[in-house]
């Protein structure tokens, strides 16, 4: 590899690698918190043991993260309402500033001298196969890791997180479906270090897999497939979108044929004002309509999936209406979406499904096809119902079947979104009631009235990059 790869993966790692004083500082912190978590333990009717977990366990955290992930194992017997009330006994304690977040059962996060901590229960389970709780594999990941992880290649995996982090697909929530910090350091591990890594991506031909424990019996129907070595059960990249793959390929290719720092800094798009809006709908030529709605009150981790499913739905029944749709997105600002918090939705930020269409406007009449004339019971039935309409054009006879043409329900996009008939596509159920409350229907240059809140997102919009 040339010398200028080097020396840019060299300046990168020096940069992201945390130094004597900012090591000490966290280990004081996560000490304090296992500490006050033991204290608390100690006067629970059962017993539980105390474990720090994630980047910060393994050493495989950056330079500037303030993140402590503590875990407190409770017995596989305890019932899952013991676990939960035994959990935030002991996150209260810790953490008598925090407040509850909810996963698959709810937790407390904090903070404690300046670093957010998450004190979460879990089921000291035998092997991650035996899991009762998604979260039970955790201490089995860091357990794994740690034997495996030494300072070359911690060092390798925070460069690695880094270049993710540059390129934007680091991140294993739903709105992101990227990599996840143990997906990337199983990678680093399968590799050897970062130069491999990035000189073997490009040449992935997804559906691409690896199993380090070589368990081979579960086939994962993926474009990435790392089976977890401590559950042979699980795809560890599951989540990563095939779209996210080909960036990061695209980007390796990029930092190996041009090395260069800025891949390594996630980049701030410059926020479109309204009249860049309205000149790049002039400058394209396209028709673009938005619903815009009250976000609905939930944890991005469910909203992304039904935004994405809504706005599938909604560009499909456009399609089918002739509307030819170009692009499309989804939108949401970020709320408080707190799940143990009661808001009437006012504060959750707003969603918005925007898509572009090539076709602005369809004919006042459709097409319609009946079945071929000699199917003869469902062709007569067609027959009859448009025989003695008079607005309709036909039944006639075009190769063997019936014709009609007939008055077209929704003649623009605009129309058809701005009636009941939105409701009637494949919604998420958390979309779909939202919508139901109310929502505001935007078209062409009106768009750019959404430049306030989602500057950054339209700019991407309209200037995308891989």
């Amino acid at each position: 590899m040339s010398e200028e790869f080097d020396a840019v993966v060299s300046r990168v790692r020096e940069r992201v690698s945390p130094d004597d004083g900012e090591r000490k500082r966290l280990q004081r912190a996560a000490a304090t918190v296992m500490e006050r978590a033991r204290e608390a333990v100690a006067d629970l009717p059962v017993e539980a043991e105390v474990l720090q977990v994630g980047s910060t366990a393994r050493g495989t955290w950056t330079a500037g993260d303030r993140d402590v992930d503590v875990f407190v194992a409770f017995s596989p017997e305890l019932e899952r309402s013991e676990l939960e009330e035994y959990g935030l006994a002991v996150g209260h304690a810790v953490l008598p500033e925090g407040h509850e977040e909810y996963a698959e059962h709810p937790y407390v996060v904090g903070e404690v001298d300046d670093y957010a901590v998450d004190l979460v229960p879990c089921y000291a389970v035998a092997d991650a196969t035996a899991i009762q709780s998604a979260v039970d594999r955790t201490p089995f990941h860091t357990r794994y890791l740690a034997d495996r992880l030494d300072d070359e290649l911690a060092g390798a995996v925070r460069v690695t997180k880094q270049f993710l982090k540059g390129i934007g697909v680091y991140g294993s929530d739903l709105r992101t479906r990227g990599f996840s910090g143990y997906l990337t350091e199983l990678l680093v591990v399968e590799y050897g270090g970062f130069q491999a890594f990035v000189e073997a991506v490009p040449d992935w031909q997804p559906p691409v897999r690896f199993d380090p424990e070589t368990h081979g019996t579960t086939e994962f129907d993926d474009p990435l497939v790392v089976v977890d070595p401590t559950d042979p059960e699980r795809n560890v990249a599951a989540v990563c979108s095939a779209a996210n793959i080909a960036r990061l390929q695209h980007y390796a290719r990029e930092l190996l044929t041009d090395p260069r720092e800025s891949l390594f800094e996630p980049g701030e798009p410059g926020g479109y004002e309204a009249e860049q809006v309205v000149a790049a709908v002039e400058r394209r030529g396209t028709t673009p309509v938005a619903v815009r709605f009250a976000r609905p009150d939930v944890v991005d981790d469910q909203l992304w999936p039904q935004l994405r499913k809504s706005l599938s739905g909604l560009t499909d029944a456009l399609d089918r209406r002739g509307f030819d749709v170009f692009r499309s997105t989804a939108l949401a600002s970020d709320g408080e979406t707190d799940s143990e918090s009661e808001t009437d939705g006012e504060d959750a930020g707003t969603a918005v499904l925007l898509v572009e269409l090539s076709i602005a406007k369809r004919p006042a009449i459709e097409r319609h096809e009946g079945p071929p004339v000699h199917v003869c019971e469902h062709a007569t039935g067609f027959y009859d119902a448009y025989a003695d309409d008079p607005d309709v054009a036909g039944p006639y006879i075009e190769g063997d079947r019936y014709v009609v043409e007939r008055t077209r329900e929704f003649r623009t996009a605009e129309a058809f979104v701005d009636s009941d008939a939105l409701l009637d596509v494949r919604l998420g159920p958390h979309v779909e009631s939202a919508l139901e409350n109310g929502y505001t229907v935007l078209a062409g240059d009106d768009i750019a009235t959404l430049a306030d809140e989602f500057g950054g997102d339209l700019a991407a919009y309209f200037e995308p990059r891989p």
